[in-house]
């Protein structure tokens, strides 16, 4: 009895960790399970609750949430605390060091992005979103432009500023922003990487454009694809 509770704690080492010296074979120790990168992709923007986590991520069940939670924190990325009164709610969060990752992010998105099964359909949350376009942004195209965007995603607000061929996104109120876009992620995402028209999409009752409109026009042609990869070699 006493051997197979050894056999088996190998067994379980050995599919979670690679035994591998590699810093990247590591990396995938820690943040490789199913679910743990999009987990973190999900807090790049702040802290959230434990509900808003499965709301931005459907396909994820509680109990894997919990799972995930638990391992990033105890590898050191994440870290939860409460929130003072009025709402004394617990609150997940990246460490500094788990901020650090995103680049990660940016590079595995500019190399998936050339994917010719790439499915832009699929479920697109508002962080999957507003990262995408700190990963996509041609500072170049963006040369000049100093400007405060305001975007209105669901229930969440996010205020981002361009400048220096860079674009910085928080949390936070739009009030006062040169311009205002209002719609789901999806509904944004066509604007911005389908081609699809501004005006189109506001007769159509799915997206709000606010403020500067030529500035809007502009905004939505800072972010080019990168051409998709050949399938020869």
């Amino acid at each position: 009895m006493k051997l197979e509770k050894i056999t088996k704690k190998e067994e379980t080492r050995s599919r979670r960790h690679y035994e591998d010296a590699c810093a990247a074979a590591h990396a995938l120790d820690l943040v490789g399970e199913r679910w743990a990168l999009l987990v973190m992709r999900e807090l790049m923007l702040g802290p959230k609750r434990f509900s808003d986590l499965r709301e931005s991520l459907p396909g994820i069940s509680a109990n894997i949430l919990t799972q995930r939670l638990e391992g990033l924190e105890a590898a050191g990325v994440l870290t939860r605390r409460k929130l003072p009164p009025p709402a004394p709610a617990q609150v997940y969060e990246l460490t500094e060091w788990g901020y650090e990752s995103e680049p990660i992010f940016q590079a595995l998105g500019r190399w998936a992005a050339r994917s010719p099964l790439h499915d832009p359909t699929l479920p697109f949350s508002a962080a999957s979103f507003l990262l995408s376009l700190r990963t996509m942004l041609d500072a170049e195209r963006a040369k000049g432009l100093d400007a405060r965007i305001g975007f209105r995603l669901n229930d969440e607000t996010f205020l981002a500023h361009l400048a220096d061929g860079r674009i910085e996104i928080a949390r936070g109120p739009v009030e006062g922003a040169d311009l205002i876009f209002t719609g789901t992620p999806p509904m944004l995402a066509g604007a911005i990487y389908g081609g699809q028209p501004l005006d189109t999409l506001e007769s159509a009752g799915i997206v709000k454009v606010e403020g500067d409109r030529a500035l809007a026009e502009r905004f939505v042609g800072l972010f080019p694809l990168p051409p998709k990869a050949s399938h020869r070699a």
